[in-house]
């Protein structure tokens, strides 16, 4: 089966083409991080009116990349949840276009879904249960993938996301936009114990919090400035990639120690950073259990992750009609 995905919650316009959830046979993304990066962070307006001019275009790449038309695709799964309002409508609109005028099924993707399933393009081995842990910029879970389609949230951040916390880093220490890639890149000839940075205490075991971390990064360097003290930026990206991190390394491990969790995975943006894989592979391999991490290709937003998961929405009966709607908000364990 022949799906096609189509995301665009944030500032990348994607679209690809998988073959029964694991096989990528295109994978295409357009993206406005450049044009974003001029402010710091991602502009709403600006990323949904960027969507409007790349959707179309995107789309077709896609199918040309396959050497496909919509004729040969068997269904059109697209992210509808949660992300930038704005955002989200441009892809949700388009595949509702396109789903009524192939006469193709819809299928709604949930975001974070589908960033657990890039793993499956990376691995086509895994399945079933396994703990994921999905850090991005705008989430932070603890999740038992209890099937294709169940999910059990074990812990979250209860403020900042890991990667919203790297942008707002990245942005104090004068590091372009993305935080994360630009933090890690800093930190490579960092030391990361020369700052003594806190690590937040929170309810709920593998509950996570960034809030009071990303203020500490802030307020030493303003408190450097006045002063009229340099910060060292590679010290310090390294002592705050460091501490998030083995924050969510910890939180991560505890939670599979504690379920006995045989196979645990990564996903989402903040997927991506060094150290974290780092900690966490070894880790889980201290515990006798299975790491599984996607390719950093797959980290990111993109359509392969949608249209892998659309597979198995699919499959579990999960097809909208055109009154589907696009929300900034919805838990990932939703029925």
């Amino acid at each position: 089966m022949y799906i096609l995905g189509i995301e665009s919650t944030c500032d990348e316009t994607a679209a690809a083409i998988v073959q029964d959830g694991r096989t990528l046979i295109s994978n295409v993304i357009s993206t406005s991080v450049k044009e974003q990066a001029l402010y710091g962070g991602v502009v709403p307006e600006i990323a949904s009116r960027r969507h409007v001019e790349y959707i179309s275009a995107t789309v077709e790449k896609a199918l040309a990349d396959a050497s496909m038309e919509m004729k040969d695709i068997d269904a059109v799964a697209v992210t509808f949840a949660p992300g930038l309002i704005g955002a989200v409508l441009v892809g949700v609109n388009f595949a509702k276009g396109l789903s009524y005028a192939s006469g193709k099924p819809l299928v709604p993707v949930h975001h974070l879904r589908g960033h657990i399933a890039a793993n499956y393009l990376t691995h086509p081995d895994l399945k079933p249960p396994f703990l994921c842990l999905v850090a991005s910029g705008g989430h932070s879970h603890i999740v038992m993938v209890e099937d294709w389609c169940r999910y059990r949230v074990l812990g979250r951040t209860v403020d900042d996301a890991a990667g919203e916390a790297f942008d707002k880093v990245a942005r104090t220490l004068g590091l372009p936009y993305p935080g994360g890639p630009s933090v890690s890149a800093a930190a490579k000839g960092g030391n990361p114990r020369a700052y003594h940075l806190p690590t937040p205490h929170v309810e709920g075991k593998y509950n996570v919090s960034f809030s009071g971390l990303k203020t500490a990064v802030i307020n030493e360097v303003h408190n450097a400035e006045q002063r009229g003290e340099t910060i060292n930026v590679s010290d310090m990206a390294a002592s705050f990639q460091e501490r998030i991190a083995q924050i969510l390394a910890k939180k991560l491990l505890a939670a599979a120690a504690d379920t006995g969790a045989k196979v645990v995975c990564l996903a989402g943006g903040v997927a991506a950073n060094g150290r974290l894989r780092q900690l966490v592979n070894d880790g889980v391999q201290k515990l006798g259990a299975k790491v599984y991490l996607p390719e950093l290709k797959y980290c990111g937003d993109n359509g392969a992750m949608i249209a892998a998961q659309g597979y198995y929405e699919y499959l579990d009966g999960n097809i909208a009609d055109l009154t589907l709607n696009g929300l900034p908000t919805l838990p990932i364990d939703y029925r």
